[in-house]
């Protein structure tokens, strides 16, 4: 039994190693976002606390004024849950849960080195009214979900950022 496990635990690296797969490592982030502001409407949010951590874990030291070399503008960070369809008996059946974020990407002096850019995740949920608590979980669920898919998507965004003048 030991034999089939390690030939069908290696089968499955050279599987993914062939494939082309591999794991995601640290950002290469612009040099001049050593010392980055980040301003955002609500530094608790899901994302803002994503972001954070995430710039954090690839050497991105977050300071806050006259120290920054680079700021990172969040000025749109918005959640928004619309009912789609609705059910014979008036209670809603359907509804999508959007998540939209804008950023940008200054120097100390202000000039831009990413334009401002809008990223958008949306999900839809089913509701059944005899699963009440376990619809408000997994709408709390996909709303962290929705916050950590935009800030991955910002950070790789921010890797595209053209190096600085120096």
């Amino acid at each position: 039994m030991p034999t089939r496990t390690l030939l069908g635990v290696l089968s499955v690296v050279v599987l993914l190693s062939g494939c082309g797969f591999q794991l995601r490592g640290d950002a290469s982030l612009p040099p001049q976002m050593s010392s980055t502001q980040m301003v955002v409407d609500d530094e608790n949010s899901a994302l803002a606390r994503r972001v954070r951590a995430m710039l954090e874990q690839n050497g991105v030291k977050l300071v806050g004024g006259d120290a920054a070399t680079a700021i990172l503008e969040i000025p749109t960070n918005r959640v928004v849950t619309e009912v789609l369809t609705i059910g014979d008996n008036a209670r809603v059946r359907e509804y999508r849960i959007t998540h939209t974020v804008s950023f940008r990407l200054t120097d100390a002096e202000g000039q831009e080195i990413l334009a401002l850019q809008t990223l958008r995740q949306a999900r839809e949920i089913s509701f059944d009214e005899q699963k009440i608590l376990a619809a408000s979980r997994e709408q709390e669920y996909l709303k962290q979900d929705l916050a950590e898919t935009l800030a991955r998507l910002l950070v790789t965004r921010l890797e595209s950022a053209p190096a600085g003048r120096g």
